[in-house]
């Protein structure tokens, strides 16, 4: 029966995602009820595998010799099964207003949209809940494929260019995780995750520098859609795509999925032991540090909403793969804490800078000028966001990046101190680009005496409250939440 409910799981949205698209529905009702209706069924069932998992993996079908498509889950999938099944729901119900506007009310273009959102959510659970490196390989490149069509939506210049970067990046970055596949399924003794790593010690005797060559090959490869420097310039550009769907690229599905790749790639496949103290840890690492630093200097620089929020996103995420590098159970423990938190603050970024775009139609920072009185309740939102992002205390922000500090410190390393820096010089430059627009919005130069006010409706603002709530609690209770973490980083989950 637990087989078959993971199974349900993910091939509820991916099966109903292409029924919306092809199914002759007329009726913009029947669209929307039904995307709800399949992601939150979708989602209670992820959380109910969650809360009561298999013992067991379960294998859907199996080809020759140790390969199979299978599913468990461990104390990875819980994380990233519990983040991304808790914000796609609210995702969809803010997309309704959205999407009035983006489609213009068209029901095939709304159709393919929500269709193409329920896919990709079927598809990132695939990813969670993977028990080996080929399901999770298969499924990753299939996220490429299912958000192809998102990203394009549009059918602008700007569309068609940022979809076919992505593309060749995408593609590009396959080739390389393909090779660290390849390795090991001739030099680990399974393909199957397993914390502490799966090479064969024996058969890698001598050959230890190659499979770490592999190791960096793969880490750039998965790396790209972790938007690691200098394979990042696709994301920026993707924030041509309507906004609940660059929110989602840039908080939980693409980038995401990226960074939990890479965290698999390192504990749960080669291993630290053969890759910590050497240049497959350090070369990955400064790549790693010096994106924190450049993703953060770039979104000072940019004047677009939704680029800088994608900058930022570079930066946040170079702060899970730098935790991820240290090699520690604790840099673990913070590589998971940044990757959940900055999702739920990101994504409060994108949905308010989403709303300013339909009911405002202003689409970069200079043009905020008074919209704190014009959208108190979004720009509301967009203050606790942005204070988290910061690192204020008392908000979750500030929970995972003292643990990546501590982390950082604990390491006794310079690459670890180094890094430390870049979090610090990251801090001061996230103050910079983030307050300078709630400066514009609260401190306009010139008032105005009549002032209308266009926050969106409850569509869009219930997930926002739902947003600034999480980031609230998850800052002031976060313990145990870290607890778990460390038991996922410590193997006992």
């Amino acid at each position: 029966m637990s087989g078959f409910l993971i199974l349900l799981t993910i091939f509820l949205p991916l099966f109903g995602g292409f029924a919306i698209v092809l199914t002759p529905i007329k009726s913009r009702k029947a669209v929307l009820g039904l995307s709800l209706s399949i992601t939150v069924i979708a989602a209670v069932l992820a959380w109910i595998l969650i809360l009561n998992p298999p013992a067991n993996p379960v294998i859907l079908f199996r080809f020759i010799d140790r390969f199979s498509i299978a599913f468990k889950i461990d104390g990875m999938s819980k994380v990233f099964a519990g983040l991304i099944s808790s914000l796609w729901p609210f995702a969809v119900l803010y997309s309704f207003e959205y999407m009035e506007h983006e489609a213009n009310e068209n029901t095939l273009k709304e159709k393919t949209f929500f269709g193409g959102y329920v896919v990709t959510f079927g598809v990132t659970l695939a990813i969670s809940m993977s028990a080996n490196m080929l399901t999770m390989y298969c499924f990753y490149e299939m996220l490429t494929l299912v958000t192809i069509p998102l990203i394009l939506f549009t059918m602008s210049r700007e569309a068609i260019r940022a979809t076919r970067l992505y593309i060749i990046y995408s593609l590009g970055g396959a080739a390389f995780a393909f090779i660290a596949f390849i390795f090991l399924t001739a030099y680990a003794t399974t393909i199957d995750f397993s914390l502490g790593g799966v090479l064969n010690l024996e058969k890698i005797a001598g050959r230890e520098d190659v499979l770490r060559v592999v190791y960096i090959l793969a880490f750039f490869g998965f790396g790209v859609k972790a938007a690691i420097f200098p394979v990042c310039s696709w994301l920026p550009k993707a924030g041509v795509a309507p906004t609940p769907v660059t929110a989602l690229l840039h908080a939980v599905a693409v980038v995401k999925s990226g960074a939990f790749a890479i965290i698999r790639l390192t504990y749960y496949s080669f291993g630290v032991r053969i890759l910590k103290g050497n240049f497959a840890q350090y070369i990955p690492m400064a790549f790693a540090i010096f994106t924190i630093v450049y993703g953060c200097s770039m979104a000072v620089k940019e004047r677009h909403i939704k680029r800088r929020f994608a900058y930022s996103t570079i930066s946040n995420l170079s702060y899970v793969l730098f935790a991820a590098l240290l090699m520690t159970p604790l840099g673990m423990t913070g590589a998971l804490t940044h990757m959940v938190f900055h999702g739920v603050m990101k994504i409060a970024s994108f949905f308010c800078a989403g709303a300013v775009i339909v009911k405002a139609h202003k689409t970069y920072v200079y043009e905020l000028e008074g919209f704190g009185k014009k959208m108190p309740k979004t720009f509301f939102v967009m203050s606790v966001s942005a204070l988290a992002l910061m690192g204020v205390p008392g908000l979750c922000g500030f929970i995972s990046k003292w643990q990546i500090a501590k982390a950082s410190i604990d390491s006794a390393s310079i690459g670890g101190y180094v890094g430390l820096a870049a979090l610090l010089i990251s801090a001061l430059l996230t103050a910079i680009y983030m307050l300078q627009i709630l400066i514009r919005a609260y401190f306009p130069t010139e008032q105005e005496t009549n002032v209308e006010k266009c926050d969106p409706s409850f569509r869009m603002l219930v997930p926002l409250y739902a947003f600034t709530i999480a980031m609230v609690v998850l800052g002031a209770y976060s313990t145990p939440l870290i607890s778990f973490f460390e038991k996922v980083a410590g193997g006992m989950m």
